[in-house]
This record gives structure tokens, C-alpha cells and sequence, in this order.
């Protein structure tokens, strides 16, 4: 019988998502704790607040309506919130194909809560998106939504990641 030879990066990051049980963080199984999930959701929240703070001021500083200040946040959160997924995986080896995967498989439900609850607190705020960027209004808003957004997206990571998928894609690549 020939000699063969382990398995590659990329051969284990595509295992990983046809079978995701089978390589979650230390082989747990369906269970997920609540600072495994608060974890996965605050690195979501560093990509997303990212994003969307940066999103806003461009957008207020240069006038924008709210359609196309909203539509902005949410284009650079989901692409902050992929890119700090994708960092360590490539440092971890990971061919971009696998990690672009990867990341997509790890993020987007997280990424899609969370924008569509901060960018919906935002707009219930009266005054909220027409704040100015010197506004206390406009930053304390901000503040308030990403808060409720992870309040809101921590028990969803919680039962993703029990199922296998979102974060827990990714976990083994972490450490």
C-alpha cells in the first residue's frame, strides 16, 4: 500500500465545512457556550463597527442621504468583518479560495444580524442619521445600536455555532 501524505490546509478547510462537527474546538459537538458565541460575536462586532463607523462619517461627512449612508456602513462592515477572518486564516496557511470559503461559511449570518439590527436601531433613533459627526446624538446612537446588535446576534451565534456552522468553521484556525 503507498504512503500518504497528510493532508494539506486546504484539504482540511474544505473538510471542515462538509463535516464541521468533526473539527470544531476541543471536539464539542452540537454544544456551544455562551463566551464561545459572545466571543464569535464581539469579532464580528470589531468587523462590523469598523465598517460602520467608518461607513457613516464618510457618508455624513460628505452629505450623503440616509439610503446611501446606510448602503455604504453595510458594504465596509461586511467587508471589515470578512477581511478579519480572512487575515488569520491566511496567516494560518490557507489558500485565499479556502479562506474566502471559509469566511463566507463564518460570517455572513453574523455580518447580515447584526447590520440589519444596528443599521435598524439607527434609523428608529430620531435625528440619528442626520446627526453631525461632532453630535452627541449621532455617536451616542452608534453606541446604542452596535450594543443592541450584539445583544441581539450573541444567542444566534450561540445556536450557529452548536450546529457546527458560522464561527465554529473557523475556531480550529485561532489558536
Amino acid at each position: 500500500m503507498a504512503e500518504q501524505n497528510p493532508p494539506t490546509q486546504d484539504q482540511r478547510a474544505v473538510h471542515a465545512q462538509h463535516h464541521p462537527t468533526q473539527g470544531t474546538h476541543q471536539g464539542h459537538t452540537g454544544k456551544a457556550s455562551w463566551s464561545m458565541a459572545a466571543s464569535a460575536t464581539l469579532h464580528c462586532l470589531t468587523g462590523c463597527a469598523i465598517g460602520e463607523v467608518l461607513g457613516l462619517v464618510i457618508a455624513t461627512w460628505l452629505g450623503w442621504s440616509t439610503a446611501p449612508s446606510i448602503a455604504l456602513a453595510v458594504v465596509l462592515a461586511f467587508f471589515f468583518g470578512y477581511l478579519l477572518t480572512l487575515l488569520p486564516l491566511r496567516r494560518a496557511g490557507v489558500s485565499w479560495r479556502a479562506a474566502i470559503k471559509l469566511a463566507l461559511a463564518a460570517d455572513t449570518a453574523s455580518i447580515l444580524v447584526m447590520e440589519i439590527v444596528d443599521n435598524g436601531v439607527m434609523l428608529a433613533v430620531p435625528g440619528a442619521m442626520d446627526a453631525t459627526l461632532t453630535s452627541g446624538l449621532f455617536w451616542g446612537a452608534l453606541a446604542f445600536a452596535l450594543l443592541v446588535a450584539f445583544l441581539v446576534t450573541t444567542p444566534i451565534n450561540k445556536w450557529i455555532i452548536g450546529r457546527g456552522k458560522g464561527h465554529a468553521v473557523v475556531h480550529a484556525y485561532h489558536h
